[in-house]
């Protein structure tokens, strides 16, 4: 690239003169990468595709697992005001089941308010396994990719090096081009394995430590709510019990005149 931002390589090919000399090197490092995609043989495929399925799942997690939307802020302080003061019918739990996982933990205790305490919580720790589980979706396949990127990368180094060897019993050790392709092909496959293993197994325990941490808190405001549904009905009712009745004076009866 000469001065003024003129691209030599784009005059020396085309004869004409060329001002986009930053868009060049961008097309020279595209075609850079290409190169080495296509020297890393067939056995790079899988890899590229467990790439993919690794860049999608990780875009789709982090949308999912917002803070606002599994927790959203004070929703546990409303529910609880809810609750005190029975403003509850079914198409608002319905509202609050769909709004969030936290909504839907809290909704599936509300929905069985009037029972025991025994019940109550079984129906939370029922709902909260369902819920954990969706939040932990495709997180298993992430770490699978993590686990199985480097096999393949392995996998490919096999391919290369048996090629290598294959070429030289063809020709003899004369030609080292030969020889050079098996070992690029070895290289680049097993620099891709770990290219894909490493940020997949760092982000899935990412998530996994995020999950635990939205699993303890939406523990806190399933008790909190619990407490509100039994502990506090009992105390008013064990007062009310132990109450001093005070006796009804008897009506004065009207004296014989």
């Amino acid at each position: 690239m000469s001065r003024g931002g003129e691209c030599h390589a784009c005059r020396s090919t085309t004869g004409r003169r060329c001002y986009h000399a930053r868009s060049c090197q961008v097309v020279r490092r595209g075609r850079k990468v290409l190169e080495i995609l296509l020297a890393g043989g067939w056995a790079l495929a899988p890899i590229l595709v467990c790439s993919a399925i690794a860049l999608a799942i990780v875009l789709e997690r982090c949308w999912t697992l917002r803070r606002k939307s599994v927790l959203p802020p004070g929703l546990g302080d409303e529910v609880r005001q809810w609750a005190r003061s029975g403003t509850l019918d079914p198409k608002h739990l319905e509202n609050l089941a769909s709004g969030s996982p936290l909504g839907e933990l809290l909704a599936s205790a509300l929905v069985v308010r009037r029972q025991s305490r025994e019940l109550i919580k079984e129906r939370i720790e029922d709902t909260g396994r369902h819920v954990v589980h969706r939040m932990e979706r495709y997180l298993n396949t992430l770490g699978t990719i993590a686990l199985i990127g480097p096999l393949l990368g392995l996998f490919g180094t096999v391919i290369g090096l048996i090629r290598m060897f294959m070429e030289v019993m063809a020709g003899g050790i004369g030609d080292p081009a030969r020889m050079a392709g098996g070992i690029g092909e070895a290289l680049i496959c097993t620099a891709a394995g770990l290219t894909v293993a490493i940020p997949a197994y760092v982000l899935h325990r990412y998530f996994r430590s995020r999950v635990a941490g939205y699993r303890m808190e939406m523990e806190k405001q399933a008790t909190a709510l619990l407490d509100d549904l039994t502990l506090a009905p009992a105390a008013a009712a064990a007062a009310a019990a132990a109450a001093p009745v005070r006796p009804r004076r008897a009506p004065a009866t009207p004296s014989a005149g």
